[in-house]
């Protein structure tokens, strides 16, 4: 271990923790002990807190003891003249300048100081502007990030589990040059990792170097500015722990669980550039205390493994000693070093585009001062179809553009735009063409400078002018599409070609011919039943986070998260046999009704760790399934009103239940089973399975009001098929009531059902 770090760490953690001491004893006086603290929009309190400490902190005065707690991890500055075994000593250290920074930013957010603002901040997405900028955008005043808020967090929980999202990046300091900091966060986009940035050397910060390069930075594109000094970087340490709160089913004061659970399934590291102060040397140590090691881009002491990180726990990578022919090179090498430091698997597709290209610009929005062109939307008509055809009629790679291409439309104008994919292949079957078709939204959005919202005849694509001028056009659908239809399906799929279609007559014609396809689709799923099929199919991704969570999916009943449906998962079968999703045969009928079978008994018990014994697929009340952290809603039991409500993911309101989603996300996630508390992908909602064992739609007493706007035709549809067409006014929301005494009275006076069904229990 380096005496020279050893030193550094502990004399800022003992810096850190005395700031803490003087500013808490400040807000004391001023603000009083009663003082409400909380990080906005999280039900975990402050979470580094929380997980190391178990304390549930909402008031001032309940940041003394901790503040005590870390005092007491302080120790002395080593000697000079005396060699000890130091990592213990600077781990505590570490854990010290973590509960002394949560403590000053909770501090801060009482004054108001937090979280900070940037004047000419360009913006998308996240907290930082108003929606109205951020979709016609704009430099003004933005709000850096603080904390990042749980609704986000669990949007981003699939792409954290099925390894889309592989690792996340905190990258503190400030680059070489403006030119230095882009590359490296493009490097960490193409690898769809998510970014966290904070700190500053002299005041300048790789925020203001992105800033003033136009790099777009919000939720959206994966890059997050949590503040301008180091302590900020608490905000990627409680992200950190709440993941292992939210997805791992773990609780506060976990301490010893949380940081491994952190060290071997949270990939993340920290990139400390320019200058390592005091300070960042503390805040390295308490990354360190979780499995994540630092890399610099300056010269200082390695430490090489000794079990706490999974390699190593400090790399010294200086900059200018990196190998290569100018910067850019060597900026691309010292994101290399920190993958390969941390471990973080990576997976890649080439795609021959002239714009950088990865899952991280997937949210990326374009906005109309920006646009080149756009397809569909108000002014135009885009559809995009896939369709499985024989193999002597694919060409495979082949791409034609039938009709003009953009160059001929006015900056800023509209055209329309088919876009046909036929595929064919050995273990292809006409089931897998609606999950393939999904997948051309993705694969499009993958493309930076190119925004694509919907699917089917209901496509809208913009291109900007930035990526046109970068040579982006038509022809470079059809090379992303083949390049990823071959990277991510190869199994199933032999031969791809694709048609762009901008001819009006052609594009009428083959409209019509999608449009027939997608009407076959829709009544042939309609058509499946739970009862027409003998195997169910299991999805095992999230136990990369919830080890002992199992999702089981049937033709009615998709997975939780809402990614996932049945034909999804027979075709991630076919792709990869010993996959995450696994055929398992229902068995023998134990309970029709609920849906509980002896063969998925058996799958549930093996796959939970024994944790699971039984699982009812139709039953809130009766074993219902577990779930990972990342459920589209939560659905729980509401006793007095004999129903039971559910709760949108986006929906940050107080419900009648007398807790907000983020805290009902503890009893319902972490693959617990609690009867009466189910979390479910929001379409299940429309299934005639939804809690059929219990009365099924018509036990819906409350709903968040965003699933009433968003879903109205398909809930409206429930009703009528449940012989109730005004249900779904009879329904309450948080417009209405978020108590339980509103919500009686308001379901007495429209004469919900519910009232008078058998009770639930």
């Amino acid at each position: 271990m380096s005496r020279y770090i050893a030193t550094r760490a502990i004399r800022g953690a003992n810096l850190i923790t005395r700031e803490a001491e003087a500013l808490l004893n400040k807000a004391l006086q001023e603000k009083g002990p009663d003082t409400p603290v909380a990080f906005p929009n999280t039900a975990y309190y402050l979470p580094t807190i929380l997980g190391m400490t178990g304390r549930e902190v909402s008031k001032l005065g309940e940041l003394v003891p901790v503040l005590e707690h870390a005092k007491e991890l302080l120790h002395p500055i080593p000697s000079p003249q005396c060699w000890t075994p130091y990592l213990g000593e600077t781990l505590d250290s570490g854990m010290a300048t973590l509960l002394a920074a949560e403590i000053i930013e909770a501090v801060r957010f009482i004054y108001g100081e937090e979280p900070g603002v940037l004047p000419g901040f360009h913006a998308t997405g996240g907290s930082f502007t108003s929606p109205e900028f951020a979709a016609e955008g704009g430099n003004g005043t933005g709000r850096l990030n603080g904390p990042i808020d749980d609704i986000q967090l669990r949007s981003w929980g699939i792409q954290l589990v099925d390894g889309r999202m592989p690792g996340f990046a905190a990258i503190v300091g400030c680059a070489k040059s403006n030119e230095v900091a882009v590359k490296i966060v493009r490097e960490l986009q193409k690898r769809n990792i998510l970014i966290f940035l904070s700190g500053n050397v002299n005041g300048r910060s790789v925020i203001h170097q992105l800033m003033e390069e136009g790099v777009e930075m919000g939720y959206d594109t994966y890059i997050v500015p949590f503040g301008l000094d180091t302590l900020s970087a608490i905000y990627a340490i409680g992200f950190a722990t709440r993941s292992a709160l939210t997805f791992g089913g773990l609780k506060g004061g976990q301490a010893k669980d949380i940081l491994l659970y952190n060290r071997q399934r949270v990939f993340a590291f920290v990139l400390a550039l320019g200058e390592v102060d005091d300070l960042k040397y503390a805040a390295a140590a308490g990354a360190i205390n979780y499995g994540f090691p630092v890399i610099a881009d300056t010269r200082i002491p390695q430490i090489l493994p000794t079990g706490v990180t999974t390699y190593e726990h400090v790399i010294s990578m200086p900059f200018n000693e990196i190998e290569g022919k100018d910067d850019l090179e060597r900026a691309e090498k010292l994101v290399q070093k920190c993958i390969e430091t941390r471990g973080v698997k990576i997976k890649l597709a080439e795609v021959p585009i002239p714009v950088p290209y990865g899952s991280a610009f997937e949210g990326e929005v374009v906005r109309k001062k920006d646009m080149r062109v756009e397809f569909g939307g108000k002014y135009s008509r885009a559809f995009e179809y896939l369709r499985m055809v024989d193999m002597d009629q694919v060409e495979d790679g082949r791409i034609e553009v039938f009709g003009p291409d953009f160059s001929q439309v006015p900056v800023g104008g509209a055209m329309d735009l088919g876009i046909l994919v036929e595929v064919a292949g050995r273990k292809m079957q006409r089931d897998f063409e609606p999950v393939l078709e999904r997948q051309i939204h993705y694969f499009i959005n993958g493309a930076s400078g190119v925004q694509h919202i919907g699917q089917r005849d209901i496509a809208w694509i913009r291109i900007s002018q930035a990526a046109a001028d970068k040579g982006f056009n038509l022809r470079h659908f059809g090379d992303i599409l083949h390049a990823r239809f071959m990277s991510d399906f190869g199994a199933i799929v032999d031969k791809v070609q694709v048609k762009i279609i901008t001819n009006p007559a052609l594009h009428a014609e083959w409209l019509q011919k999608a449009r027939a396809a997608y009407d076959f689709r829709n009544r042939r799923l309609a058509d499946m039943t739970d009862e027409s099929v003998e195997e169910f199919y299991t999805c095992t991704l999230c136990q990369s986070f919830a080890p002992t969570h199992l999702c089981l999916v049937s033709p009615q009943r998709l997975g939780l998260c809402g990614a996932y449906n049945y034909l999804d998962c027979a075709a991630s079968y076919q792709i990869n046999p010993t996959g995450p999703n696994q055929p398992v045969r229902k068995g023998m009928v134990i309970d029709r009704e609920k849906g509980i079978y002896t063969g998925l008994n058996e799958i549930a018990q093996q796959k939970s760790q024994g944790t699971v014994q039984e699982v009812a697929m139709y039953s809130i009340m009766t074993s219902p399934m577990t779930a990972c952290g990342c459920f589209e809603c939560i659905v729980m039991l509401i006793p007095e009103a004999n129903g039971v409500m559910v709760v949108s993911r986006e929906d940050p309101s107080m419900t009648p239940a007398g807790m907000t989603f983020s805290t009902l996300a503890g009893m319902a996630g972490g693959g617990l089973q609690t009867p009466g508390v189910m979390g479910v992908g929001k379409y299940y909602l429309t299934s005639p399975k939804f809690i059929s064992a219990d009365g099924g739609f018509k036990r819906v007493v409350w709903m968040s009001s965003i699933l009433k706007q968003t879903m109205a035709a398909e809930l409206q549809a429930v009703c009528e098929r449940e012989g109730d067409p005004d249900l779904l006014t009879k329904i309450a929301d948080e417009t209405i009531c978020t108590d339980v005494d509103g919500l009686l009275a308001h379901l007495e006076a429209v004469g919900h059902p519910a009232l008078t069904m058998d009770p639930m229990f």
